[in-house]
């Protein structure tokens, strides 16, 4: 965790301030979304279609820089951001930050940062789906739901989680390391040899 160098903690903030601009869109987003789907009692499943961007910055960044810690600090920092820009829900998104990015921490870490296949980015995806599901279920009250509704809210949520942090977050960091600006990190590296 702590050999980091100086350009990690740059790379880092950058991606941190550029997801916290993509997360507040989103939050706009699903009001939007839910707006519509209000009538015909789906408002919830708005949310669940955009979460898997709210976990993009716990994927992407790590898949970059590769190292210990990078998925929990870029989406706690990119919320934090988010919080400042004037995120609704307030200082409480911070806390799902922190819990949204420890379900990718630990996939990523199970193999010692070295395992970003297809498949490993949308198990992360989905580590940070179960995660921030577990803790919706606790703070958002989802017991007033019925079982089929919260199954069906689940279902959204993870497939969301691993089209958008799975294969949206890979795909983008490789197109970004074929322009050359990622010539330092491993997946830059490897980008230019193929």
């Amino acid at each position: 965790m702590f050999n980091w160098k100086l350009k990690d903690v740059i790379m880092v903030c950058i991606f941190s301030v550029v997801f916290s601009f993509i997360y507040l869109w989103a939050v706009y987003l699903a009001n939007f979304m839910a707006t519509l789907l209000a009538p015909f009692g789906l408002a919830p499943y708005a949310y669940e279609i955009v979460f898997g961007v709210w976990f993009m910055a716990s994927t992407f960044v790590p898949y970059i820089i590769q190292r210990a810690g990078v998925a929990t600090i870029s989406e706690v920092l990119s919320a934090v951001i988010e919080v400042i820009m004037g995120n609704m829900f307030g200082p409480i998104v911070i806390l799902s930050g922190i819990i949204q990015g420890m379900g990718p921490e630990l996939v990523f870490a199970r193999k010692g940062y070295r395992d970003f296949s297809m498949k490993n980015m949308c198990i992360a995806a989905v580590a940070a789906c179960v995660f921030s599901f577990i803790w919706g279920f606790v703070r958002g009250g989802y017991v007033k739901f019925t079982p089929m509704y919260i199954l069906g809210m689940f279902i959204v949520r993870v497939i969301s989680s691993i089209f958008f942090a799975g294969i949206i977050s890979k795909l983008l960091a490789e197109k970004l390391a074929k322009t050359g600006a990622l010539s330092s990190y491993r997946l830059g590296q490897d980008e230019i040899e193929e």
